[in-house]
């Protein structure tokens, strides 16, 4: 990937994303996927599940099948400015994208808030079967408590890596047991199950490619050892808005975040290094990617 320089004028659209995490005998372990190569966006990066909210998302029928109301997510995402249908509309964008693009569904059945799901189901979303009428006709309720808020990135508009805007609100999720992630060979062409650690050391060695928001939640995630430790830190707190300010620093880009003495907000919202610049091709805070790790 290579820096942008160009100024977006669009305002950011809606999107939603999954940071689907699982324990293992290495400890906790976060998915990536790797986008398709000719993607528009972050072509050949290695991303957590997600994409844009649609308007069928906010559909009051497909709504009535989660299992929490619209006023119940709202209040749980915390945005105040944000109509509950649109709040809803967000989960419903994060639950769509994760089967869409792995094969994973989160699903209550009943009284298991767990079920396994078949390939055809997903092949007819792809082939164009509406979300709402794929789960109307399995009898699927959507599981959003499995889906916590973590935190929420909006591309500034003078992006580094993008070329369009988003306003991204990125939920924690544990991996259903029972299901297995898988890549759809068409938006993404390759899944990795890596520890934080792993994926930042991956990305330093030049293996994978990862745009800010991923290296920050993957350091972010890296003091846990388990998922409940990682679920039970997004259940203590309220998501923290994220909007980087990128500037140059003796002909080095730089974004910083909030809590930084260049930011515009002071208070600190990540536990984590409160900058990110550009040296070797790559993003890395200014004491080198051992920093990302201090709390």
């Amino acid at each position: 990937m290579e820096l942008k320089t160009h100024v977006i004028d669009t305002p950011p659209r809606d999107a939603a994303s999954v940071v689907m995490i699982r324990d293992s005998s290495n400890g906790l372990e976060v998915l990536l996927v790797r986008r398709h190569a000719d993607s528009k966006v972050l072509g050949g990066a290695c991303v957590f599940p997600g994409g844009k909210v649609d308007t069928a998302d906010s559909e009051a029928e497909l709504l009535d099948l989660l299992d929490r109301t619209p006023a119940e997510l709202h209040e749980r995402l915390g945005e105040p400015s944000l109509a509950p249908d649109n709040a809803a509309a967000l989960y419903v964008a994060a639950a769509r994208e994760a089967f869409e693009e792995v094969g994973v569904l989160y699903q209550q059945v009943g009284q298991a808030e767990v079920a396994t799901v078949d390939a055809a189901a997903r092949a007819s979303l792809q082939a164009g079967e509406p979300f709402q009428d794929l789960l109307a006709r399995m009898n699927i309720v959507l599981d959003t408590d499995a889906l916590l808020p973590w935190s929420r990135w909006i591309t500034p508009r003078q992006s580094v890596m993008m070329t369009k805007r988003f306003d991204t609100r990125f939920f924690l999720a544990a991996a259903p047991a029972n299901q297995t992630a898988q890549h759809d060979d068409f938006e993404t062409t390759e899944t990795l199950w890596l520890t934080p650690r792993d994926a930042l050391a991956e990305y330093e060695a030049g293996k994978i490619q990862l745009a800010p928001p991923q290296i920050m939640g993957l350091c972010h995630l890296a003091p846990f050892v388990t998922v409940a430790q990682a679920r039970a830190d997004a259940l203590s707190r309220k998501p923290p808005l994220i909007e980087p300010e990128p500037f140059e620093e003796n002909g080095v880009r730089v974004l910083c975040y909030p809590g930084d003495e260049r930011h515009s907000v002071r208070e600190r919202g990540l536990p984590t290094s409160t900058r990110l610049v550009w040296q070797g091709k790559h993003f890395q805070p200014p004491g080198g990617f051992a920093a990302l790790f201090q709390r």
